[in-house]
C-alpha cells in the first residue's frame, strides 16, 4: 500500500470548477485563512470511497500522503487515521494519537481538524488527564486551538462539559472568527444535552461574548431566548 498510488486516484478524480469554488469557500486567498492551500475539487463521499481500500495503510504512508500538497490528499490521511484508530487496540491508538499532535500542521483547515480531531484526539483523552489541551489552546497556531475545542465533542457526548466551559471563557477575547463558531457549536451541542448548563453560561458571559459564538450557542434555544441575549450584546 503507497500514497503515491492514492494520491494518484485522487487527482485522477479532479474538478476544475469544483476545485474553484472549493479554494473560494475556504478562503485561500492571499490574507485569508487558508492561504496557498490547493484544492483538486474532489467531494468528500469520492475521497471516502477511494480511502476505503486502504484502512491498512502504513504510517509511513500516511505521513506521506498527509504531508501532500493537496488539500484532498490531507483530508483522505486523516480519514484513514480515524479508521485505523477506531479499530486500534489501546498500543496502536496512543501511536496513533501521537502521530496526529506531531503532524497538526498539516491539519490546516477547519473541515480537517473537524473531521478528525474529537475522534482521535477526544477519544484518546476521554479517561485521561487533559492538560494537553490548554496547551493547545495557549498555542500560536489556530488550528491547535480550534483542534482543543472541536475535540470536546468527545467529553460533551459523555455529558462532561467542564472542559468545553473552560475553553469557550478562555477564548471570548480570541481575534478570529473560526475561533467563536466552535466555540458556540460546541456550547450548542452541551446545551442540547443539559439546557441548564448553558442557560448557566450565557447568564454569566453572554454580553462578553463574540457574536458569532453566542449566535452558534444558542440556536437550538427558543425565539425569546435568542432575542434576550442578542440583546445582551447591545
Amino acid at each position: 500500500m503507497k500514497a503515491k498510488t492514492i494520491k494518484q486516484q485522487i487527482v485522477a478524480s479532479s474538478n476544475k470548477d469544483k476545485a474553484q469554488i472549493l479554494s473560494s469557500f475556504f478562503q485561500t486567498k492571499e490574507g485569508q485563512y487558508a492561504h496557498g492551500d490547493v484544492f483538486l475539487g474532489v467531494s468528500v463521499p469520492q475521497i471516502r470511497e477511494i480511502v476505503a481500500l486502504y484502512k491498512k495503510l502504513p504510517l509511513e504512508e500516511v505521513y506521506k500522503l498527509l504531508h501532500s500538497k493537496f488539500h484532498e490528499c490531507r483530508f483522505a490521511a486523516l480519514i484513514i487515521l480515524v479508521n485505523q484508530f477506531e479499530k486500534a487496540n489501546i498500543a496502536e491508538r496512543e501511536i496513533i494519537f501521537n502521530f496526529y499532535l506531531s503532524n497538526t500542521q498539516k491539519i490546516n483547515n477547519w473541515d480537517l481538524v473537524d473531521v478528525s480531531c474529537h475522534k482521535i484526539v477526544g477519544s484518546w483523552l476521554i479517561d485521561k488527564d487533559r492538560t494537553l489541551l490548554y496547551e493547545l489552546a495557549k498555542s500560536d497556531w489556530l488550528w491547535d486551538q480550534r483542534i482543543a475545542i472541536v475535540s470536546t465533542i468527545a467529553f460533551i457526548r459523555n455529558n462532561d462539559f467542564e472542559d468545553i466551559l473552560t475553553l469557550s471563557e478562555f477564548f471570548l477575547t480570541h481575534p478570529h472568527h473560526l475561533i467563536h463558531k466552535a466555540c458556540g457549536w460546541m456550547l450548542r451541542e452541551a446545551g442540547k444535552r443539559d439546557k441548564a448548563t448553558l442557560i448557566n453560561f450565557l447568564n454569566k458571559f453572554a454580553p462578553q461574548m463574540p457574536r458569532v459564538m453566542l449566535r452558534y450557542s444558542i440556536e437550538k434555544l427558543s425565539d425569546e431566548e435568542r432575542k434576550s441575549y442578542l440583546r445582551a450584546l447591545k
